[in-house]
């Protein structure tokens, strides 16, 4: 699948810092209109209004927006999530629509954005909100349900704003492989260039627009060839131990090890060597068996389907997405399964996800999504993927937090070491590790607490809904952080200790004294924590703290 060309990339930069400027001025429009800002409804606003305002004031409570003793509301993170969902709700059905995958729920079938122009004249409905309303459909677990956020319309001028600027962007942009990931670094450029201009330290706010970097597809696919790759070719020269001593070429050993399901996988970046360290070379460069490079990963699973894989970090979910696509096919080959059936499988058992900004989270599961569903050429029912957000605010005090778990003591301990866990997220995200306490996790485990919380989200007091949403993404998170991997596999966040807050320079002298020098080396002391006894981290990073 191609990439952008650099023109089509400078085009869609452009249509996407526009974008967010519009999205976030027809944001505070809507939302000053609806008096979430102000200390009370407006007398004019009729029982509906006023009930999605306080909706939408909670959500701001817990995206961190404070308020004030007379009841004002600061409105800065409500704007932006206002903006980002419903900019990005109609970027992701463009998505679909182009790649054939935007789903007419009445029929079952795929339409292109035409046919739903048309569905929607005759409805007497917006095409972009319809389209819209169909990919939300599609994607439960992208879009949640009754969000206040996807509720609130955009004045009509914000919205045909954005109709022109998706307009002009051509075909080719959603099917490019690398575009979705592109799209977030877009829509945080200029926010990432007036942070890095202030010279101000990076705290909650600033850290995903500082630190979100895309990596190329070749920098993703080296790591895997050259960890999964190299296990599997391992074990191919290990069934026919002819091919390592007579093979001619390194290339010739790709050939052998190639994927043949669905069209097949080629480990281009998987690296061989024949001089042997045991032996020093002393049959003669060349005379020893030929060897992965990078080892054969002895201690790993025999089986694919044992392999768990971690990307702490996984923005937009560029190594979620080629990690789909290469443990498709293994366990195809291996299991013999279905192409549906190992989609499941892999997203059941094998990749996991995690990501501090919790927009990039959306995106990396619409990413995995869409890739899933371009292997099959079909929406198919995905399982709920091991994808969560470890950045979440806990948005309350400890005590409104215990609440949702009414009388019972050992849920509301729980819910205490849940808030306790996950005070600091905005600034710590996947470095929060749940092990390091002493005791039982949640002292309620995750098990215990997630009845309670599909029961919270039921209730009608919107304070608590938002807490109960938040907790169950914390709670996911916290499974995630507290698992065990073979594999974690990222491009770490850089920033330096000079541009650290004192809250992270106070947590990395306390839990990384040796790497705190930089975010990037403590995620690499982070990320060899979560393997399992034979694991192994493949990492893009700077090179300084391998000799320092």
């Amino acid at each position: 699948m191609p990439v952008l060309s650099t023109e089509l990339r400078n085009q869609l930069e452009k249509v996407v810092i526009e974008a967010r400027d519009v999205a976030e001025a027809g944001a505070r429009v809507a939302l000053e209109s609806l008096a979430v800002h102000h200390y009370e409804p407006y007398p004019h606003m009729d029982e509906a209004q006023r009930k999605l305002r306080n909706r939408l004031r909670a959500r701001g409570r817990q995206l961190g927006d404070q308020q004030e003793p007379v009841g004002r509301l600061e409105i800065r993170h409500l704007i932006r999530e206002v903006a980002y969902e419903h900019w990005h709700r109609m970027l992701f059905a463009q998505f679909l629509a182009e790649n054939d995958l935007l789903i007419e729920p009445n029929m079952g079938i795929a339409i292109t954005m035409e046919e739903c122009e048309e569905l929607a004249r005759e409805a007497g409905e917006d095409p972009r909100a319809m389209a819209a309303r169909f990919a939300q459909d599609s994607l439960p677990q992208i879009f949640r349900e009754g969000d206040p956020v996807l509720e609130l319309a955009l004045p009509p001028e914000t919205q045909q704003a954005l109709d022109r600027l998706l307009d002009s962007l051509p075909s080719e942009v959603f099917t490019a492989a690398d575009s979705l990931g592109w799209t977030y670094q877009f829509w945080q450029s200029k926010r990432k260039k007036e942070v890095n201009e202030s010279g101000n330290k990076i705290g909650a706010d600033e850290l995903p627009a500082v630190t979100q970097l895309f990596t190329e597809h070749y920098m993703v696919q080296f790591l895997y060839h050259n960890t999964i790759g190299a296990w599997h070719a391992g074990k191919v020269l290990a069934e026919n131990p002819r091919l390592a001593e007579t093979a001619q070429s390194e290339q010739e050993l790709r050939d052998a090890v190639r994927l043949k399901s669905q069209g097949g996988y080629d480990f281009e970046y998987l690296r061989f060597v024949r001089s042997s360290p045991l032996t020093g070379g002393g049959r003669g460069e060349g005379e020893d068996p030929w060897r992965p490079a990078a080892g054969t990963f002895d201690g790993w699973p025999k089986t694919t389907k044992e392999i768990k894989v971690l990307d702490p970090c996984c923005g937009s979910g560029h190594f979620l997405n080629e990690g789909l696509q290469l443990l498709v096919r293994l366990r195809m080959d291996e299991e013999g399964l279905g192409l549906d059936e190992a989609i499941y499988a892999v997203l059941t058992d094998n990749l996991h996800g995690l990501e501090i900004d919790p927009r990039c989270t959306q995106i990396a599961a619409f990413n995995v999504a869409l890739a899933a569903w371009k292997l099959v050429g079909k929406p198919i029912e995905l399982p709920s993927m091991h994808i969560a957000c470890s950045g979440l605010a806990v948005g309350a005090t400890k005590g409104k937090w215990i609440t949702l778990a009414g009388d019972d003591p050992r849920l509301r301990a729980g819910m205490g070491r849940l808030y306790d866990l996950f005070e600091q997220a905005p600034v710590l995200g996947s470095l929060i590790d749940p092990k390091a306490l002493k005791s039982d996790l949640f002292v309620a485990n995750f098990a215990q607490l997630q009845p309670l919380l599909e029961k919270a989200l039921e209730r009608e007091d919107d304070e608590k809904l938002e807490r109960a949403v938040a907790a169950q993404g914390m709670a996911k998170a916290a499974e995630l952080l507290s698992g065990e991997y073979t594999l974690a596999i990222t491009n770490v966040p850089y920033l330096g200790r000079g541009q650290q807050t004192k809250l992270l320079k106070d947590f990395a002298d306390e839990k990384h004294k040796e790497a705190k020098a930089d975010l990037a080396t403590i995620f690499v002391e982070r990320m060899l924590s979560v393997l399992n006894r034979h694991g192994t981290m493949a990492a893009v990073t700077t090179q300084y703290w391998l000799f320092l």
